[in-house]
């Protein structure tokens, strides 16, 4: 039964939204938190969205567990080729009208914005500690013009806070230079720490370890990836207490249960937040974890036709100083 139910609720969330395109195209959406790499066969794989909907049981003298789930009826097929992944995001862009803040490979990133319509892919640059990238070769990229976005910054994976004072001075230039800066909080995926990454530690990623970073720089503007998933509470203290702090629904939104994912963000909404809670969806390979992932927003009962517009593009055009009158909206 439950398997069944999971099945029906995929199928609603991708059929539904497809049922609703034209709606939807009208709507331009930014995405702010998507991927370029490339493509590798050997660890791609199908994957069922919502897959962590059960924990495996796991023992330290078996095989690692493998938490990715492919028993569903219609699992999501990854890009089969760095051209066809180049391919899909692009068809997708066009389709639903996006607009996407990527970041990643270099050379990835570079090909899909020359083949991408002007202005819809936003390069980023991001970094996890010091020894990833010097302060001086990180501004020589801020300023060459083609970045204009800081992400993915993951210090967690590295066992570093992100107020840990090694990193101020990469801050401190996105600080002078006004640009906005992506870090990554809260979870990572299950079996992190003793899994893939040993100094991994579900501490830091605790919303509240921004605290001095922010009180140190006072004019930089962030947004919290994977809105601090799962410590809700936290998120919020952090959100009152920094008027500037905005936050994405990326990760999260299609690897955790989905009763779950509604949770969290309706809390946030609940918590009056509205208004800066940003759609993204941290993709990676699947093309069709896009679509996947606007249905559970445009499907959401519990959000208002201004609530998802806000979720799933006004929010992200206020966060990056952009101009609505920049982006095709045509008259409903």
């Amino acid at each position: 039964m439950k398997k069944l139910l999971f099945t029906a609720f995929m199928a609603l969330g991708i059929s539904a939204f497809a049922q609703d395109v034209e709606p939807v195209k009208r709507m331009p959406i930014f995405d702010i938190h998507v991927h370029t790499m490339k493509v590798n066969p050997a660890w791609s794989s199908p994957m069922c969205p919502w897959f962590l909907s059960d924990m495996p049981g796991a023992d330290p003298n078996e095989e690692a567990p493998f938490f990715m789930n492919q028993d569903c009826v219609d699992p999501l097929q990854p890009a089969k080729s760095d051209q066809d992944m180049q391919d899909e995001v692009i068809k997708r862009i066009k389709e639903f009208n996006m607009t996407m803040v990527a970041f990643g490979d270099a050379e990835v990133l570079h090909n899909w914005v020359n083949a991408a319509p002007a202005g819809r892919i936003i390069p980023g640059i991001g970094f996890g500690s010091p020894d990833d990238i010097s302060v001086e070769a990180f501004r020589d990229s801020l300023e060459s013009g083609f970045y204009k976005v800081v992400a993915e910054v993951a210090p967690q994976y590295k066992g570093l806070s992100p107020s840990d004072p090694s990193l101020d001075p990469y801050f401190a230039v996105a600080e002078e230079l006004g640009v906005p800066v992506g870090i990554h909080m809260g979870t990572g995926g299950n079996g992190m720490a003793n899994l893939t990454q040993p100094k991994y530690r579900a501490s830091l990623g605790n919303p509240f370890e921004l605290e001095e970073m922010l009180a140190r720089h006072p004019n930089m503007k962030i947004w919290v990836m994977h809105a601090g998933y799962p410590m809700a509470e936290e998120m919020i203290a952090l959100m009152g207490a920094n008027a500037y702090v905005y936050l994405d629904i990326s990760g999260m939104i299609w690897s955790y249960p989905i009763d779950e994912v509604q949770w969290y963000i309706k809390r946030l909404i609940q918590a009056g937040f509205g208004k800066r809670i940003m759609y993204g969806t941290d993709f990676m390979m699947w093309p069709r974890l896009f679509e996947t992932s606007m249905g559970v927003v445009m499907n959401a009962q519990f959000l208002s036709e201004d609530q998802k517009r806000d979720i799933m593009f006004n929010n992200a055009v206020r966060f990056f100083r952009m101009n609505k009158d920049d982006f095709e909206w045509p008259a409903e």
